[in-house]
C-alpha cells in the first residue's frame, strides 16, 4: 500500500501515511500509542505486515479523533515528522491495538493527500540525520540532568541503550521530557545542529533553576 525507502536517506519524494498527532516524535524517541479509530488500525496492521513505517507529524490545527471523516479535511500539521517504526504490538481486545514505537528519521511533507475515511497519506522526502557528535564538556550537567529524569520517569519509557554522551540524542530525549509548549518542542526537533539545541534547553533550565 505504501512504500519507503530503506537505507541513505533519498532525494526523491517516497509515499508514506501519516498518523497526525498533538505530539512530537524525536528521532530515538520511544512513543506508545493506543489505536482504535478503524483507520489508523487498517494503516497500524498493514505497518506491521509489512514491516514498514508511518509518519507522525504534530497536529497544529484540529482533533486527533475528528466527529466525522469529513472533519479530517479541516486538520493542518506541521511539515516536518519522523518515521514511526512498530517495535511491539498487543490486542487487548477487538478493534483496539497497544503499539509501542521507535522514532526513526525525520521527514519533509512535499505534498498530502486525504483518503475518504480521513487517513492522510503523504508524499515525502527523507531529512539527513544531524552528525554524530560526542557530548561537549560544556553540557555534561545536561547529561546528569537526563539520567535523573530518565530514571524518575521510568527506564521503559525510553530506548533500551542509552546514549547519554551522544550531542544529538541527549538533546532529542531533552527536549520530548522538558514541559516545553509543543510549538517549541517542534522547534528544537527542527534544528539541524546539536550544539544550538543544547544551548537553547541548558538556558531554559538555567531560567526554571533546573540547573
Amino acid at each position: 500500500m505504501f512504500s519507503f525507502i530503506h537505507g541513505a536517506p533519498s532525494r526523491e519524494p517516497v509515499s508514506l501515511p501519516l498518523f497526525p498527532l498533538k505530539t512530537v516524535l524525536f528521532p530515538g524517541g520511544v512513543l506508545p500509542l493506543k489505536v482504535f479509530e478503524q483507520r489508523y488500525v487498517t494503516m497500524t496492521k498493514a505497518c506491521v505486515k509489512d514491516d514498514t513505517p508511518f509518519g507522525v507529524c504534530l497536529l497544529t490545527r484540529g482533533e486527533e479523533v475528528p466527529g466525522s471523516s469529513t472533519a479530517s479535511a479541516e486538520i493542518a500539521f506541521a511539515p516536518i515528522g519522523t518515521r514511526a517504526r512498530i517495535t511491539s504490538w498487543d490486542m487487548p481486545q477487538l478493534g483496539i491495538l497497544h503499539i509501542r514505537t521507535e522514532g526513526l528519521g525525520r521527514f519533509q511533507v512535499q505534498s498530502h493527500a486525504i483518503a475518504k475515511d480521513g487517513l492522510v497519506s503523504a508524499r515525502v522526502t527523507e531529512i539527513a540525520p544531524e552528525p554524530a557528535l560526542p557530548l561537549a564538556e560544556a553540557f555534561k550537567p545536561l547529561a546528569s540532568l537526563l539520567e535523573l529524569l530518565i530514571n524518575r520517569v521510568g527506564r521503559e519509557s525510553f530506548p533500551a541503550n542509552l546514549a547519554l554522551t551522544d550531542a544529538s540524542w541527549a538533546g532529542y530525549r531533552l527536549a520530548e521530557i522538558l514541559p516545553l509548549p509543543l510549538p517549541i518542542k517542534q522547534s528544537m526537533f527542527e534544528i539541524n545542529d546539536a550544539d544550538v539545541r543544547l544551548t537553547v534547553l541548558a538556558r531554559f533550565l538555567k531560567q526554571q533553576g533546573l540547573l
